[in-house]
């Protein structure tokens, strides 16, 4: 296994910056999810530490040591992509052997080797036959398999299930979670899904823009997202965001909006501070309800309703902001009905005004 860190790390593609100056540290056997939207620089960023994309700035270092000039051969880093390019003229063994036939291993080692990862990755019914009779979930598994059997110091994924099926996509995530819990590949994962990202990482790298907007904890993201672009992001159903006014008197901090006011809990004074006047709040939907119960209820009107499975998503306006709220399958309002929106202050959000233009951007 290997430590990664990378320092002012710059990609350029003529005129056009990808990364600007990253900094981040990957410690030996951690699991980073690199997560953002289309063309926020995460797969320049991955493809920059395999080796494939020159460094336009800054430096990347394996264990300590420097590696910009070493080639993407020796850097013992394996790669699995979206597209798993498997050969289709050979048997499942022999794409599963290619990257050992190649470095000139041993005739037995090549064996026990294809077998070993072939058991764990439920392919060894497969390991004569080849590859355009797979389903895309075993064809995954098979690629998979042919970058695990050179036992690299780095397993680099970049949207590796994000063609599969709902059912195979579960089935993959399994596999990936069960090889660096057995295994503790140093693995870092790039993709656009945030459950993906969330259920699999140790931590979650945001970027937007070319830069990292928060590097933390699956929890910390969601639950204390540095800006709204995170917050935005992050979490499903989406946030919501109301603009407010930012004041303080005798009674302490408060936000008001659409006529009502909501005093904020301790850990959000400094947070009113460094706002300033005009604010922009934020709660999560799970943290709203229907009813009376809470230190603020305001009115709105239901315009939608989802239900679920397992919860109902109904769809409040109040004052000409749009609420999502994830309640009880029981409850059950209709198209038009006037209902109280409970809000729980402790778990109120706020960022300044200012970083409204890119939650617009994210929901445009």
């Amino acid at each position: 296994m290997a430590s990664i860190r990378a320092e002012n790390l710059v990609k350029r593609y003529g005129a056009f910056r990808a990364v600007h100056g990253i900094d981040f540290d990957i410690a030996d056997g951690e699991f980073v999810a690199i997560l953002g939207p289309s063309g926020c620089g995460k797969s320049s960023t991955m493809r920059m530490i395999a080796g494939l994309e020159s460094i336009t700035e800054g430096a990347i270092y394996f264990d300590g040591k420097r590696a910009n000039e070493t080639r993407a051969r020796d850097r013992n880093v394996a790669m699995s992509f979206e597209s798993y390019a498997l050969y289709p003229t050979i048997t499942i063994y022999e794409n599963i052997a290619f990257p050992l036939r190649s470095a000139a291993v041993e005739a037995r080692e090549i064996d026990r080797r294809v077998r070993d990862v072939a058991e764990k990755m439920e392919l060894t019914a497969l390991l004569d036959l080849k590859p355009h009779g797979l389903s895309s979930g075993q064809a995954q598994r098979v690629g998979l398999a042919r970058a695990l059997v050179r036992k690299p110091s780095v397993f680099l994924l970049d949207e590796p299930i994000s063609h599969l099926d709902t059912r195979q996509r579960y089935r993959m995530r399994r596999f990936i979670k069960s090889l660096h819990q057995e295994f503790h590949y140093t693995m870092i994962y790039v993709t656009h899904d945030q459950e993906e990202a969330l259920a699999l990482a140790d931590r979650v790298m945001v970027m937007s823009d070319g830069e990292i907007q928060q590097m933390a904890t699956p929890d910390e993201v969601y639950a204390r997202p540095r800006n709204a672009f995170v917050a935005g992001f992050v979490g499903e159903p989406p946030i919501n965001f109301v603009d407010c006014r930012v004041r303080r008197d005798a009674a302490g901090w408060a936000v008001e909006f659409e006529g009502h006011r909501l005093l904020l809990p301790e850990r959000l004074h400094r947070a009113a501070e460094r706002v300033g006047d005009e604010g922009l709040a934020a709660i999560r939907p799970h943290f709203l309800s229907i009813g009376e119960n809470g230190p603020m209820v305001i009115e709105g009107r239901v315009f939608v309703t989802e239900e679920l499975q397992d919860q109902n998503l109904i769809f409040v306006d109040i004052g000409g902001t749009r609420f999502t709220i994830v309640a009880h399958p029981s409850v059950k309002p209709r198209r038009g009905d006037i209902v109280p929106v409970a809000i729980d202050p402790d778990h109120l959000l706020l960022f300044p005004r200012s970083e409204a233009k890119k939650f617009e951007d994210l929901a445009a």
